[in-house]
């Protein structure tokens, strides 16, 4: 038997795992994740004072912010610096997530992954640019005018308000992608995506409604017509590359 018929036979048998064995894989995987997001966070400790300008901005600068507690400014930078470190570590934590969930990988689905990470963190920083330059020039004056009253928010109010937006819509964007490669690895066709739309755009109407920071339908909109047009961009990358998964016969010949 040939080191390849090895190689595959091992492949096979990581798809007939024990619950134990998931679980020490998912803490292995855990471990990976947690140590790129802490080394990416202290890289971005020498950028976050400028990251916290530049997210200030949409309110006018640091200057309209009232810190009203001794320990908020650092745990704003703090917070700063974490998102950072999550941006950073963003193609290992899609990487390790998506390894994990279609075990047995072979070499070649594994080179897929592979190319598709610079593509996830494309669509991921799109996703990112659009919170910031499309969402809170919408939000931010809307919810700071809103009834007339004079607002000077507290920076750990502020800040972890943008940050929540601006990752989870960075996240959403990565729908496609994500679509695409699990039709690439057999788990998704085209057919079941588009068979289940209806339910789609519900679940994608709950999700605008739970990243939209106010609550009047445009924001709402603008959040999910994006997410509507991914979703079908998603579909037709699964039409382009689905294939079906080998089976563990015919892996074993």
């Amino acid at each position: 038997m040939t080191q390849q018929t090895n190689n595959e036979q091992l492949e096979t048998l990581a798809g007939q795992m024990t619950l134990l064995e998931h679980l020490d894989e998912f803490r292995r995987r855990l471990i990976v994740v947690s140590v790129a997001v802490l080394v990416t966070t202290l890289l971005s400790f020498a950028f976050a004072q400028e990251l916290v300008n530049w997210l200030a901005y949409p309110i006018g600068g640091i200057q309209n912010l009232q810190s009203i507690d001794v320990t908020e400014n650092i745990t704003v930078f703090m917070k700063v610096s974490l998102m950072g470190g999550m941006i950073l570590s963003m193609p290992v934590i899609l990487y390790e997530l998506i390894a994990f969930i279609v075990p047995g990988l072979t070499a070649s689905e594994k080179r897929v992954l592979f190319i598709a990470i610079p593509a996830a963190t494309i669509l991921f920083l799109s996703g990112v640019a659009f919170a910031y330059f499309v969402m809170m020039p919408r939000a931010v004056p809307f919810l700071m005018s809103f009834l007339g009253i004079r607002t000077a928010p507290r920076p750990q109010t502020y800040f972890g308000f943008v940050t929540r937006l601006i990752f989870w819509i960075g996240v959403s964007f990565e729908m496609p992608l994500v679509m695409a490669l699990l039709a690439r690895l057999g788990v998704l066709s085209a057919a079941f995506l588009w068979k289940n739309a209806r339910y789609a755009v519900v679940i994608i109407a709950i999700a605008a409604a739970l990243i939209t920071p106010t609550p009047d339908p445009l924001n709402m909109s603008l959040v999910m017509a994006p997410l509507l047009v991914l979703y079908g961009l998603g579909i037709l990358l699964a039409k382009m590359m689905y294939r079906p998964r080998e089976s563990s016969l015919t892996k074993s010949d």
